[in-house]
């Protein structure tokens, strides 16, 4: 199978791996056979996975549901999708309507205008550019 070349303390070791079955390896060191028992079978590797620490923020999006006073009830523009605050196109104190684009969050290589669903002022921005956010992160406070 593979051969190996070791120098330990001024010795010299040739090492063949003849076999591998499930916890038993048969090697040759130096031309004399041997059965090695793995106390742990070898695992094999695995696709890197992204582990992200607990967060704080709900799971699903958070709903906006209309009310009598819309005009005095705060709307939560928040991420749709995890990525990178590319640009925020608007401050606090701005006049938004229907359909401005309020910021550019990249994903993927692809850059997605963030637009708001209802007018009215902005309260606060919860996030800088260049930031990354994750899926259903407060970005800005529509009031």
């Amino acid at each position: 199978m593979k051969n190996f070349k070791f120098k330990i303390n001024e010795n010299s070791y040739s090492v063949k791996i003849v076999s591998h079955e499930s916890d038993t390896i048969d090697i040759e060191v130096n031309g004399t056979s041997y059965a090695v028992k793995m106390k742990e079978e070898i695992k094999k590797a695995k696709t890197p996975t992204l582990v992200r620490s607990a967060s704080k923020r709900p799971a699903e999006p958070l709903k906006v549901s209309p009310s009598s006073s819309s005009s005095s009830s705060n709307i939560k523009v928040i991420a749709p999708i995890p990525g990178t605050v590319l640009s925020i196109d608007v401050k606090v104190g701005d006049e938004v309507k229907l359909g401005d684009r309020l910021l550019v969050l990249e994903a993927m290589k692809m850059e997605n205008n963030i637009a708001s669903e209802k007018a009215g002022t902005v309260k606060a921005v919860h996030v800088n550019v260049g930031q990354q956010v994750l899926q259903s992160e407060l970005l800005i406070e529509l009031g």
